[in-house]
Parts: structure tokens; sequence; C-alpha cells
């Protein structure tokens, strides 16, 4: 065994500087047979857990420790070139570990500037078993040593100075020695460098004339020799240069690596006591981290309860009795056994805690979801109002969310308002005390595509290129760098270029994998019986400046800690937005009182008309809607749960089980009553549970156990359980063949099977919304605009829903407009905050006074009403977006008087506070400006700038020209193009948004385009041979008549253009025939078919109809006598009917 030891290691957790992972250097410290280990990374202690627990498990003594940045006088000091030292820390005992975390906390919570700073202060009141050494060049003995410092290289003190140093060397060195007595060292390093040469004596003289043992180290940045230039170009990450500036930070050799003991005493041969104590200083250490679970922060319980249990029992019973008008024995028996479940693993205070907020939040008006996750399926939790999801209607179980036969942690996942989060966030932290709450620290690594990039600009090569390699990597975040190469031809072509192109790929594979920069945890809040510094150390947040652990989500647990998570959900404030729009009109509406059986809201679901619905609005969804057809919120449930990889491939036989066109098979009779809302397809998780529970007599304990060991493929205790559920089930009169035929088919299940409380719960939601479409869709559709007004690709997409949903968009008014969208006599009216260069606190501005003092009178007016003088650009913004349009039409005359109108208006500002107004009437006053007259814009430079101040087309669009045309040529909307059959012509006018020029493989160049119409916007491609012959013609914003086809493109379609053309010269293209898809729920409706008739016999013509039930293949042709004539009206009106699914035009 090696008695030296390595005690000054800088892992990857010193970001961007430490080029070696915590696993590689305990690895390569067994390799070399070496005791122990310590880390030291620069002013965190990031990774100290992980190292702890590695080093255990390889069999060698942990040492934690940090590289600290010190400020002698005053760590809270922000003053400009305040200079900060190195000093090492290291726990000799779990005392120490407490006073490295709490050290570590008040260097980020008090002394961060540029760095996390600890001072003089701090180190007196936390010096307990912890040891003390000086550090490397940048520790202070060493500055000090080497005053005075010279920036173009080190130079030489003369002697008077090397004596004047010494002695305040000696006098730090006292300090130091008489606050951590036995516990300092002075610590030599030798890298070969020439300060080290010179200080290196004087540190030995030191030690010796002060009693103070030497160590040597050797500041490890990285494990082997050869990775210095790997860690070179690391370094330049970190600092944003490039490996050929020559004026940037750089280490000076390759020695910064992971020497053996013999590398290290022949280095220090000279002073072989140095090496000798390393082993010593190790001895010294004997640290053994608690790890003593979760601990609840205590509750405030009433009187007259004297425990956290009796409370709950009383909250949960009183809160059933609230929520059923009847207590059954079922009931009450599920209650019971959950709160003794509950109690026996000692989680009272946890459901306390989480009612808590919850409650507040939802007396605060902040919105709350019903539930989330598995905790839905506890009647406890939806006693007492920690959901608002009955577990017993959806036959929800308990077991899958809390077992006492597995026993962890529960996890109450709440979702709240996306806007208003922060403040349930805020009232914990003021609830528990601000010392006693905290965000979780998360980690970005350096990942293949990432790593790469990165390279490739620190080494120089042109950004084009970089990224055109980094295209090849395949979008994966399992890939690694090794993958890639191995499945990527291109990518093993620039690698076997040689240069450049194999060093960062060398590089890269040496650096993938590292840790790049901490960010928070998205959700995860953590509550601490005590300060949070007494479990773990802490971080701020660089954003936020808020308060985090150093440790992850796994870690924290272990160390005391309890983590809650507060999740921002945009759907809950989008049915917040919602339910006040429609409460100006309906005042006690409320979204929790609707019916769970509007056949509104089931019939334009089974429609596919689920676009803005949670959960349901991707294109695949829809289509799955219209052939399933849900007509209950278990339908919903089923899809939502099925609509997953994995479970998808069992749609196809629920669909046609529960239509009726296959029959439903049950693996066995006894299993209806699990299965039956399912059609016979074992969709959920909890589906698995209550099988075995029914056939092998599993408790649902025993169940949850057997589903995860099914679920994470165990093969070793799949074989045991295969037993157990093979006995169970024939002591209960199976067959063991049976059995083994059912424990089969439930094993994919298991693996696929969705947590049905999780599906439930935002099944529900998604309800809500859909309900909220159907039933009011102006105040729905005006909430997702405001929801989505800082997401300009949604709040396109939304906008371009108003036509669809036969809505009207108004322009924004000043006079009419709020902040947000709303809805004036069905039509929705703009948001002012929507516009470009408005403000929030502008709007709210405007709209206060509106309301205080009644409708602006002219454009004057408006202005000398604000409280401040308004600025040009917001006034131009407001002009341009047709704000003023009430008031005066002529947007080009109210632009072109703004600066003098406002010259005027802080003219009328200073004669008011001189009292010169009283001397004449405000009106008159108003009425002195006068305009000068400038011709009005054009419709399209109106056009033109409403897009700039809005992102879109409002009081017209450029494509109304070609109403006339498109009518002629184009027979298919943008809704039904997924619809149609592959490979045929398809005509488009467009307008185009977006041109992207891309390369294909061959070095040809082709382009991705946007083209919108006035129904939305598709993507579109030409290929090479097409962009070569149009390029010349397309450009932004141009108008073209197109000619292409239909292909697929993922869960989307793209539109393949082979033709383009000025509108005017499209041709229409013929057509073959006209399919009518009929919808199976309206055929026994003979109204209906008599319906679809009358319109057809209408619009009598020549083009042959076909009629298709659903989607099936098999068609029948009308009689020619039924031929319809083509015109935009009368396929308006066909597929407006309740009968018709969808009419393609072929």
């Amino acid at each position: 065994m090696s008695n030296f030891v390595h005690l000054h290691n800088h892992t990857d957790f010193s970001l961007l500087d430490g080029a070696a992972t915590i696993s590689g250097y305990v690895k390569k410290a067994v390799s070399l047979n070496m005791k122990a280990l310590a880390i030291t990374d620069h002013g965190n202690m990031y990774g100290a857990l992980y190292f702890y627990n590695e080093c255990r498990k390889a069999g060698i003594k942990p040492i934690i420790g940090c590289e600290f940045y010190v400020n002698p006088k005053d760590r809270r000091s922000r003053e400009s070139g305040n200079k900060y030292y190195h000093l090492i820390l290291l726990a000799t005992s779990d005392k120490g570990y407490h006073n490295l975390m709490e050290l570590n906390s008040i260097a980020f919570k008090e002394g961060y500037y540029y760095k996390p700073r600890i001072d003089d202060e701090t180190l007196k009141e936390h010096s307990e078993d912890l040891i003390c050494t000086s550090a490397c060049l940048a520790g202070e003995i060493l500055q000090i040593l080497m005053t005075p410092q010279n920036r173009a290289g080190f130079t030489r003190p003369t002697k008077a100075q090397e004596e004047d140093n010494y002695e305040k060397a000696k006098e730090r060195v006292k300090w130091f020695k008489d606050l951590f007595p036995g516990r300092y060292f002075i610590e030599l390093q030798d890298h070969g460098l020439e300060e080290q040469k010179y200080t290196n004596p004087i540190l030995v003289r030191l030690a010796h004339e002060m009693d103070v043992p030497l160590i040597c180290t050797n500041d490890i940045h990285y494990l082997e020799k050869e990775d210095s230039n790997a860690h070179d170009s690391l370094l330049c990450v970190g600092t944003n240069a490039k490996k050929n500036d020559t004026n940037r930070m750089r280490f000076p050799n390759s020695e910064f690596y992971f020497k053996s003991q013999k590398e290290m005493e022949d280095l220090f041969s000279w002073i072989p006591e140095a090496v000798e104590n390393t082993g010593k200083l190790a001895d010294m250490v004997d640290i053994n981290i608690k790890f003593p679970g979760p601990i609840l922060p205590k509750c405030t319980i009433p009187e007259p309860f004297r425990t956290e249990a009796e409370y709950l029992v009383y909250l949960a019973n009183d809160g059933l009795r609230k929520r059923y008008k009847k207590i059954t024995k079922t009931l009450q028996d599920r209650l019971d056994y959950e709160l003794g479940v509950i109690i026996k693993m000692d989680f009272p205070g946890y459901f306390l805690i989480v009612r808590d907020y919850i409650a507040w939040a939802k007396s605060h008006g902040i919105p709350v979801g019903p539930g989330r996750g598995s905790g839905a399926g506890s009647l406890v939790a939806y006693a007492v109002t920690i959901t608002d999801i009955e577990p017993m209607k959806y036959s929800l179980l308990f077991e899958r969310f809390l077992n006492i036969e597995r026993v962890s942690m529960p996890d109450f996942d709440v979702d709240f308002c996306f806007e208003r989060r922060g403040e349930v966030i805020d009232y914990v932290t003021e609830h528990y005390g601000k010392d006693r709450v905290g965000q979780i620290v998360t980690f970005g690594t350096l990942k293949a595509k990432a790593v790469v990039k990165d390279v490739a600009r620190v080494l120089d090569i042109p950004f084009d290129e970089s990224t055109k390699i980094c295209s090849f990597i395949p979008d994966d975040p399992k890939m690694t760098i090794e993958k890639a190469l191995e499945s990527e031809e291109k990518l093993m072509e620039y690698y076997n270029r040689g240069g450049v192109y194999t060093e960062l790929f060398e590089t890269a594979k040496k650096l993938e994998g590292l840790h790049r920069h901490t960010s928070l945890h998205a959700a995860g809040v953590v509550i601490g019986r005590e300060s949070l510094e007494h479990y773990v150390p802490l971080c701020t947040d660089s954003k936020t400046g808020g308060i985090a652990t150093q440790y992850t989500m796994k870690q924290i647990e272990d160390c005391g800690l309890v983590k809650m998570d507060f999740l921002g959900l945009k759907t809950l404030t989008l049915i917040k937005h919602t339910e006040d729009l429609i409460k100006k009109r309906i005042p006690d509406f409320d979204i929790n009182k609707i019916s769970e059986e509007d056949e509104k809201t089931f019939r334009m679901l089974s429609e596919g008309d689920s676009a803005c619905v949670f959960q349901f609005e991707s294109p695949g969804m829809r289509r799955i809607l219209k052939r399933a057809e849900p007509h209950s919120i278990e339908d919903l449930v089923a899809l939502n749960a099925l609509y997953r990889p994995g479970p998808m491939q069992f749609i196809d036989q629920y669909i046609d089980s529960k239509q009726g066109r296959i029959p439903i098979v049950y693996p066995d009779p006894s299993l209806e009553d699990v299965l039956k809302t399912t059609y016979g397809v074992i969709v959920y998780q909890e589906q698995v549970m209550q099988v075995a529970q029914i056939i092998a007599g599993y408790t649902l304990g025993q169940a949850d156990i057997l589903r995860r060991i099914m679920g994470k493929k165990q093969q070793d205790k799949l074989a045991e359980e295969l037993v157990k559920f093979r006995e169970g089930a024939v002591k209960r009169g199976y067959t063991a063949e049976h059995a083994e035929e059912i424990f089969h088919i439930l094993e994919p299940f298991a693996g696929y099977g969705f947590n049905k409380s999780h599906a439930v719960a935002y099944s529900v939601v998604a309800y809500q919304t859909a309900y909220l479409k159907a039933n009011f869709p102006a105040e729905f559709l005006a909430a997702n605009l405001t929801n989505e007004m800082r997401n300009p690709d949604k709040f396109k997409e939304y906008l371009n829903l108003a036509p669809q949903m036969n809505l009207r968009i108004l322009p924004p008014d000043i006079n009419r407009s709020d902040k947000h969208f709303n809805v004036s006599e069905g039509d929705i009216v703009y948001g002012l905050a929507g516009i470009k260069n408005v403000g929030e606190n502008a709007v709210e501005e405007i709209v206060k006074e509106r309301e205080k003092n009644g409708a602006y009178t002219s454009f004057i007016d408006f202005i000398s009403r604000q409280k401040e003088s308004p600025n040009s650009r917001l006034l131009e913004s407001l002009v341009k977006a047709g704000a003023f349009d009430s008031l005066e039409k002529n947007r080009a005359m109210l632009c072109a008087n703004i600066e003098d109108a406002l010259q005027y208006d802080k003219g009328t500002r200073e004669m008011t506070r001189g009292g010169q107004m009283s001397l004449f009437g405000d009106d008159e006053v108003m009425n002195t400006f006068t305009m000068k007259n400038v011709p009005d814009w054009s419709q399209d430079e109106k056009l033109r700038t409403e897009k700039e101040m809005m992102g879109f087309y409002i009081s017209g669009h450029p494509l109304d020209k070609y109403r006339d045309k498109i009518s002629e040529c184009v027979r298919i909307s943008l809704d039904d193009i997924s619809s149609l059959p592959r490979a045929r012509d398809v005509n488009l006018i467009a307008m185009v948004t977006q041109i992207k020029v891309l390369k294909t493989k061959k070095e040809e160049k082709m382009a991705a385009l946007n083209l919108q119409t006035k129904e939305g916007e598709i993507e579109a491609v030409m290929f090479p041979k097409v962009y070569a012959k149009f390029s010349q013609m397309i450009e932004n914003d141009g108008i073209y008549g197109f000619t292409g086809q239909i292909s697929d493109r993922g869960d989307s379609v793209n539109f393949v253009i082979e033709e383009a053309t000025a509108p005017e010269l499209l041709a229409p293209l013929s057509i073959e025939k006209i399919m009518i898809y009929l919808s199976s729920s309206h055929l026994r409706d003979e109204g209906a078919l008599e319906e679809l008739k009358n319109v057809i016999t209408a619009y009598s013509g020549d083009n042959p109809v076909y009629l298709a039930l659903g989607w099936e293949k098999e068609a029948v042709k009308l009689p020619f006598n039924m031929g319809l004539k083509y015109s935009a009206d009368a396929i308006k009106e066909i597929r407006e009917l309740p009968v018709v699914e969808n009419l393609v035009i072929y």
C-alpha cells in the first residue's frame, strides 16, 4: 500500500478547469494502490458527497476538502482590486465536514464577488476539526513571499524585499498555526516553475523555523500527462478563448497530472518528509458521514391536537365528510387503511406540509392542478384537498403512491399557475424560514454535440463548418462521439482528414461528459428542519441570487432534506385567464363545476378538433381522437396513456374493440372488472397490480414490487416472482400453465403501462381545456393568445386558428383593448401588451387612466393624459399596429406628427406646473394643436407595419387580392393536407415567410421554406433541381403559386415544391374524384344522410363523388347523376355537415 496521498486535486466539478471525473480519480488511485485521496475543488463542494461514496465503494479513504478563495480582511468587500488568495481546508471528522459546509455556504451567500470568498473572521468561527494547508502559488503565504508582483512575469525580490516578505509570511504562518493547532501544513509543489524554484527553499526554511510540518502536492487537474492538451482546450472553453490566442490563460506545462508515489518521491527526494507527511495527514482523517434520510420540518399543530398524526386523522375524516354526502364502509375502510400506512411510515407531517402550501395557494387565488403523478391515487390526499381527483371513481391505487412493503419517501408533484408559482415558493420560504428553504442545483454536461461545437470554436474551425460537422451527430441524449464516429460515415471522413479535424474529435472525446455549468432544478425545492447548511453545502444562483443546494436531487434526501416539487403549468394559467374572461358575462362560472359529460365537448374531440387542448393537440393525437371517438373522461385517460412509445402498438386493438369491430378478449374472465374500461387491453400500471392481486393473491404492495421488477426487467428477480405468482395462482384455483401465461402477458405491459393516477389527473385538465374551447371559443382562444404572447411560434399558430374557429380578431384599439387579449361581443380584441415595444407597465397606465376618466378622444388627448409623457417609440408602435384607427384612420399622418405632438405636450405640462393652464379651459388648449396633413399609407404598407409590430397581419392579408384565384385553384385547406394521399399533386397560393438555403451531402444547394396561407403556415422544401430552377425568383415576403406533393416528416407533413409561378398564372388541377368520409357515429341518423344528399343535389355537377366509412379504403361511388360541381361554397357546406368526417379532392 502506497503511503503517499494526493491532497490537492481538482475534478470536473472545478467547472471548466478540472479535466477529470471523480470516478476517474478514484480508479487511478486504486490502480496505484493508494490508501486515501482528497478532493479540493475550486471554491465549491459540488462533488464532495459523490466523491465520498465512490471512495468508500472502492475501499480507499475519502478526504473531503475545498480550495477556498480567501479575502482575509472582509469577505463582503466589493472593492475592485481587492485581492483574494487560495487556501486548502480538509475535514478530519464529521464536525470538520459540517464546518466545511458552513464555510462554503457563507462564501456563496455573503462573500460572492466574482468568486465565493471567506475571510479570517469566518475561519476563526469554523476552524474546528479542519486541516489547513498553504495551497499553491496563489496561496497567501506564497503571494507574500513573491511580493512585489510583476505582470510581465516573475522577478525575484531584492534581498531587502525578501527579508521583509519572510517576516510578514512568518506572521501569517503563526496566525494559521495558532488557529489550526497541529493541523496546519505548508504545501510544496514542483511543476518546474521559476516561482516554485524560488519559493520552495524559503517555504522549507519557514516550516522548520515555525515548527510546521511540510507536505507535497501536485495540484492535479487531469489524470494523465497526455491529457494536458485536452485540459488546455477546456480552459479555452471556460475563458471563451481560442487556442491560437497569444494572450490567454494557460497552464505553463503538462506536469499537473496524477503522478505515482515514485514520481512524487523522485520530485521531492531532497525533502522526503514532505512525501511521508501526506500519509500522516491522511491518517488524521476519519470521516463517517451520517445519512439520516429525510427529516421533515416541524408542522404547527393547533389545539387540542397533540401530534401530527392526530391532526391528519382529524383533517382526513372531516374532509371526507365534506367531499361525500354519504360515507360508505368502503370509503371509511380505505381512508382508515391509508391513514394507518401513513402513520406507520411516519409521514403525517409530509401530508400536512403539502396541504398547507396548497391551501395557501388556493386561498390566494393561485390555480392549483387537480393532481399529478401517483399521489392522485390517495383518498387521504383527496380528503385533505391536496388533490381534486376522486381515486375511487377511477379505481386508483394508494399502493402505487405509498407502499408499506417498499419504504420510500412519498412524492407529491404539484402543478401551480405558471405566472404565480413563485408566490407559493415565497410563502414556503417565509413560513419555514429563509435559511431553511432553497432550490436544488443541477449540472449541464459536455455532451457529444455540445463538446464538438465547443472544441471546434477553440480550434478556430469556421462556424459554418462546425455546424455542419455537428449536424452529422445524431440527436440522441445517449449518443457518444465514439458511437457517432462508428455510425456516421461523414463524421469519420472528417476524422480521417487528420490535422485539426482529428484533434477536434480526440480532444472532444476526452472532454465528453465533463460538467460544464450549473443551473437550477426546474421544480425542486428543499425544506429543512434546521438551516440548510446543517445538511448540505449551499450556493447561490448567478441569475436570481437565490439559495440552492450544492448537492443534486439524488443526494439531498440522504442528507436529511425533503424535496417538494413546485411545477409551473401554463395550462392552469390558461384556464384561469379563460375563466376570468367568461366571468365578465357569467359571473358565477366555475371551471370545477362543469359537466363531465358535455356532449358538445366530446363531439368536438371526436372530430379531431383538439388544437390548444392540453395533451391532445399533436397531429397524431388528433388522428387518434377521430378514430376513437371518445365519449367520457375515462376514454381520454386511456388515449392519453396509450399515445406513448411502447403502448402505442395497442391503440388499434383498443379502438377496434371499443368500436365493436373485434371482440373484447380478457386474459381471464375474472379480470373483466379490471379491464372493461380499456376493452381488454392492459393500459395502466395499476391494472398490472390488480391482475396480480386477483390471479395470484398478491397484496397490492407486493404487486407494486412485481410491477417494478417487470418494468426494470430484473431477470434474476423475475424468475423468483414467476414461481411465487404460479404458486399463488394455483392456490386460487388456476392451473400453473394459465398462471404462467398471464404472468408473461403482464411482463411487457409492466414496462409499457402508464401511471393511471397521472393520466387521470392530466386528462381532467385536458377535458377542462376542451370544454372551454367547445363552449367558450372566443374566451379560450383569447386566453391562449395572452398565454403565448412571448412565444412567437405558438402565438402565430394560435392566431391562425381564429378563422378555423370562426372567430374574428379585432385590431388593437386604444379605447377597447386591455393589457391582455379580451372578448367583446363574440370577437377577440387584440391586447396592447402584444404589440412590439409596448411594455406591460405602460399598458397598465393606459388602461387605468381610461377606466378612471373615460375613453380617449384624440391622439393629443391620449398623450396629455398619460402620467408621464410617452416616448416616441411607444406611440409609433401603437400607431403602426392600428391602435388609434378608431380616433384617426390616417396612420401616416399620426406618425408624422408624433414629435410635434410630444413637443406640444411638453409645453402644456410645463404650463400646468406653472399654473398657466388655469387661465384657459383645458379643452381650449387641447384644440389648439393642429396636425399637419400627410397622405395615408397604402394598404400594403399598413399590412407591412402591422406585421412588424405584431408579427402577423390583422386588418387584412396580402393574399386577399388573390381570393378569387385561391378559390379557383386551391382545393384543400391546411387542416386537410395531412389527410391527403402522398404523391398527389396539390396547389397552394402562399407567401414565403422564411427561406433557409441548405446543402445536400453532395454539396448541392436546396431550400427549406416556410409558406403562409390565410389558414396558417406549412413547411416546404425545394430539392436541388427545383431550387436551381426557381432560386432567382423566390424571395422573402413574395407571394407565389406553387404546385407540389405532400410528404411525411415525423409527426407533421412537408410540402415538396415542384413548380412555382406568379399567383395569376397558377392553373387549376383536374379533379379525378371527390371522396367524402362519413362519421360512423352519425350513420344511423337518416336526417343527416338526407342533408348530405340535398347539398350534393344543390351543387350538382360532373365530378364523381365517392363515400367511405371513416378512413376505410373501400369506397362506394355515387350514381352519375349525383356528381358534384366544384366550388368553395359546396366544399365548405359539405365539410360542415355532422355526418361528414372529412372531404378530400383527388
